[in-house]
This record gives C-alpha cells, structure tokens and sequence, in this order.
C-alpha cells in the first residue's frame, strides 16, 4: 500500500503535535547556539498549519505540502520559515497531481525537498544546520529504496540516520546562520534546525509504520 492523501494530512497532523510537546527543548537547544526562539516558532507555524488543513483535505498531495510550505513562510520567524517553508514548497511542487505516494515516490519528494533547503540557506553536510539530519536521512531512503527495503522499514532507517546526523552537529563549528556568529563557542552544542528535522522524519516513520 502507497502513503495515501490520508496519510500525508496525518502525518502533518503528528508533526504539529510532536512540535507542540517538544517547543520548550526546540527553544532549549536554540538558546545556547540561536535567538531562543525555534521551538516557539516552529510551533506557531504549525498550530496555523493546522488551521489550514481542513481546506486543502480534498487536495492532491502537491497542493497540500505546498499550502503547508506557504503558511509556514508567512508565520514562521527566523531562519525556519523560510527554510521549512521551501522545504515543503518544493516537496509540494514534486508531488503535484499525487493522491498517493510510493517508496520512490516519497524519496523523490524528499530530494527535491532538501535541494530547496540546500540552494536556499546554501548549507551543506557538516555546516551544522538541518542538512545534516535531512542528507543522510535522504541517502539512507534512497539506498533502502535501491534495496528494495518495504516502504516502513526504509521510512524507519531514513529516521534513524536523521537521528544520528542530528547527533553529529554536536562537536561541529556551525558555519551557517546565527550560530555562526558563536564560532568556536558553537560546538558542543545540537542544532535545533536538525533536532526538529529528525522530529519531522521520525514523525513519518511512525504515522507510515503500517503502511505495506
């Protein structure tokens, strides 16, 4: 069974509550490296988000994820509007027209997804941004998907290497956004952006997990 039109709008759904229960340590994490302010942020863009479901519930899945990208650009402040916002945007634009999803289907959502963060913030792997959870959690789909892996076991490795990619910014020096400014004093620290990356993966992994 594909992810369906269902499935997607649950998976939002999950998504905005596991930011509402993770606001305070988004926020936490953004403290020590940012303005404090990412988990509030992330949370007030997906509780308006939410507001916005109902319209679009009857929509292909392209106009779904690109309504959720649009309202995130205007209520999201900081580096996570716009970034989340093309994010989904540009997954949007590459399922245009889908009522359903399969495993190659959702790795090439995914992809275009990350593309767009990538030419927008101009990260890359090791700048200690949300590229490093959304990278390898793209490569662990895509090689699951090679594998001919089922959709929730590939769902579940690309989380894992999410999880673990968001790990790994803990010793890095960010180069990108405001921990930048923070230099040397930026390690040590897990980036927010790739902390709730991971939650937005592991999120799918866990709404998909009895999709077949």
């Amino acid at each position: 069974m594909p992810i369906s039109r269902e499935a997607v709008l649950d998976w939002i759904k999950a998504y905005a509550e596991a930011l509402a229960a993770n606001k305070d340590y988004l926020t936490q994490l953004d403290s020590y490296i940012g303005d404090a302010d990412h988990g509030a942020n992330m949370d007030r863009g997906f509780q308006a988000v939410l507001t916005k479901l109902p319209g679009v519930a009857d929509k292909d899945i392209g106009s779904i994820l690109k309504t959720v990208g649009m309202t995130l650009v205007s209520t999201v402040g900081g580096a996570g509007g716009p970034l989340y916002g093309t994010l989904f945007m540009q997954m949007g634009a590459a399922a245009t027209s889908k009522l359903e999803l399969t495993l190659a289907d959702w790795a090439a959502v995914l992809e275009a997804g990350v593309n767009g963060v990538v030419m927008r913030g101009k990260a890359q792997l090791g700048d200690k941004t949300m590229v490093d959870a959304l990278a390898p959690a793209l490569a662990a789909l895509k090689a699951a998907a090679a594998n001919s892996a089922s959709l929730p076991g590939a769902l579940q490795q690309s989380a894992q290497a999410a999880e673990q990619g968001m790990k790994d910014t803990i010793p890095l020096v960010a180069r990108k956004g405001r921990a930048s400014y923070l230099g040397e004093r930026s390690a040590g620290h897990q980036d927010p952006g790739a902390t709730s990356s991971h939650l937005l993966l592991q999120t799918a992994a866990d709404t998909w997990a009895n999709v077949n």
